[in-house]
């Protein structure tokens, strides 16, 4: 693992063409309604700002938006788009690195908290959230809902992404919340394969690091669009606010 953690040059380079859905326009303006209310005229901070998918047109909503990251490669990225330079980036470890001043909200998407491989560190991302946050500001987590009702008995791989030249797929171990997500290609008759490390971790897990830290659950989607938060939901957008 270089400077850059796992989100080097390499995936940097290709980040913004990911074909998840999570660069669709229409997602993208739903997440920024949302994250634009919670802000209101306030401050905000996101961990794990990459690329600046969310953080750019959040602040072309007329939204104050800094941002803290470990990976120079996906802040350059940034830097190149558009309003990028007028991004007030940290290059750190959004679980302990403080930016100064207060906010009206912190925010993490598209299962950032799971790049923090411990639980501590988790506990302690929450805690620093708070600790950047005004009286009643509120920190937001979307996060899946850990796949582990996909595995058949006696398996630990879950695939979710399969072409004629790439898959890709979740290995999962129950034992210490620990996963990975895999990418294996094909290069002209070569299987190249890539692994991140990531911890799942579970909605109850999360409130109560958001307790120990000071805030307060207030509201769970299924998604950005405010559906319902379900047994069968596949992720969830949660919202929790810190006391007045």
């Amino acid at each position: 693992m270089a400077d850059d953690g796992f989100f080097g040059e390499e995936v940097a380079a290709t980040y913004d063409a990911a074909t998840s859905g999570m660069h669709d326009q229409s997602v993208i303006d739903t997440v920024v309604d949302v994250l634009a209310g919670l802000a209101g005229d306030g401050r905000t901070l996101e961990f794990g700002v990459g690329t600046g998918r969310i953080a750019l047109p959040l602040a072309r909503r007329g939204v104050e938006v800094h941002g803290i990251d470990l990976s120079n490669a996906m802040v350059s990225r940034l830097r190149d788009k558009p309003g990028g330079a007028a991004i007030d980036v940290t290059i750190g470890d959004f679980a302990d690195v403080r930016v100064p001043g207060q906010f009206s909200l912190t925010y993490l998407v598209f299962n950032t908290i799971n790049n923090l491989t411990t639980q501590d560190a988790q506990l302690a991302c929450f805690v620093n959230a708070a600790a950047h946050l005004e009286p009643g500001g509120s920190f937001v987590i979307e996060v899946g809902v850990p796949a582990l009702r996909l595995l058949p008995p006696g398996q630990r791989a879950v695939p979710f992404d399969v072409g004629e030249k790439f898959w890709a797929y979740d290995l999962y171990d129950c034992a210490t919340q620990s996963m990975s997500s895999n990418y294996v290609d094909d290069d002209d008759g070569s299987a190249v394969l890539r692994s991140i490390p990531f911890r799942y971790v579970w909605p109850a897990e999360l409130d109560l690091m958001a307790r120990i830290a000071g805030m307060t659950l207030v509201d769970r989607w299924q998604d950005w669009d405010g559906t319902p938060f379900t047994h069968e939901s596949t992720r969830h957008v949660s919202v929790w606010r810190k006391s007045a």
